[in-house]
């Protein structure tokens, strides 16, 4: 069993830091292998970002020096933090600083969002923060994209942007929340913010196109927001009662194991989500986010 210590998690959250990790469950794999994944609970923004990067064995992992990084969090609709329907600011900002520090040449930040995007860039915190923590911060315009073979069977070809696709290491951001349609917003259902063209003609199959998207743009790094998760009333929100606040964050290498993780968030099981299945089939990871290879970390103290 490898277990993270605790001068290791307090050197990744900073020298400052007062917390105590109570290790859960550790991967049961050979010496000096990462864990797949790391589902971090109780704290704040940052101190859960830079545990869950540390647990996976730090970001230079996934950052060689000298590359270009794009971070793709969801930045869709004109809200604040607190009405969930956003990735958090601080876990964007850390996870530039964190990409800066293994290295990375440029560390760009974009989505291409469903309201303003003027609106959303600034109310939703990330704008800011993004840049004051050194990364260049990207509107991506409608009619931008380029045409490009997805190869899925209802994606074959579609417009994307040039921007997502030029990048060294992908780095998916999202933020788990409801969704009226496909029940939540999770991983793979945020690469639809990667893409151009008139992406509501996909909503025919949500969970078929999801996924798809996903084996289309393979990241380096998916890190899953779920420090305030919107319950109800998604994607876009407004109502503070609708919104929880779990504090907890998973990262890793599996999108799978990830969203399947995330539909517990809302209540929800992988057979209420349709395109973990899918994803399953398409050999993309595996729902199992219980397994030994899969650390847990408790930072109360």
């Amino acid at each position: 069993m490898r277990r993270l210590s605790r001068r290791e998690v307090l050197k990744a959250l900073g020298a400052s830091a007062l917390v105590t990790p109570l290790l859960l469950r550790s991967a049961d794999a050979g010496a000096g292998d990462p864990p797949r994944c790391a589902l971090i609970k109780n704290g704040d923004p940052a101190a859960l970002t830079r545990a869950a990067v540390a647990a996976l064995g730090g970001m230079g992992r996934f950052v060689p020096k000298d590359s270009n990084v794009v971070i793709k969090p969801n930045i869709g609709w004109d809200r604040t933090p607190e009405q969930g329907a956003n990735t958090h600011p601080v876990v964007v900002a850390t996870l530039v600083t964190l990409a800066r520090e293994a290295g990375a040449k440029r560390v760009q930040v974009m989505d291409n969002t469903c309201n303003d995007a003027r609106r959303c860039y600034k109310r939703s915190g990330i704008e800011k923060a993004a840049e004051d923590a050194g990364a260049k911060v990207i509107h991506l315009r409608e009619g931008r994209g380029i045409e490009m073979q997805v190869g899925g069977k209802l994606v074959r070809t579609w417009p994307v942007f040039r921007e997502v696709t030029q990048a060294d290491v992908l780095i998916n951001v999202p933020v788990a929340k409801h969704h009226s349609l496909a029940k939540a917003t999770l991983g793979m259902k945020n690469w639809f913010g990667a893409i151009d063209g008139r992406r509501n003609q996909l909503h025919q199959d949500v969970n078929l196109a999801s996924m798809e998207l996903a084996a289309f743009f393979k990241p380096q790094l998916t890190v899953l927001d779920g420090t305030r998760v919107l319950l109800r009333n998604g994607p876009q929100g407004g109502r503070l009662e609708d919104v929880s606040q779990p504090r907890v964050l998973m990262a890793g290498t599996d999108p799978v194991a990830i969203d399947a993780f995330g539909g517990t968030l809302l209540g929800l099981t992988p057979e209420d989500l349709p395109h973990i299945a899918l994803a399953e089939e398409r050999g993309l990871g595996s729902r199992d986010w219980q397994a030994d290879d899969v650390q847990v970390i408790d930072l109360s103290s």
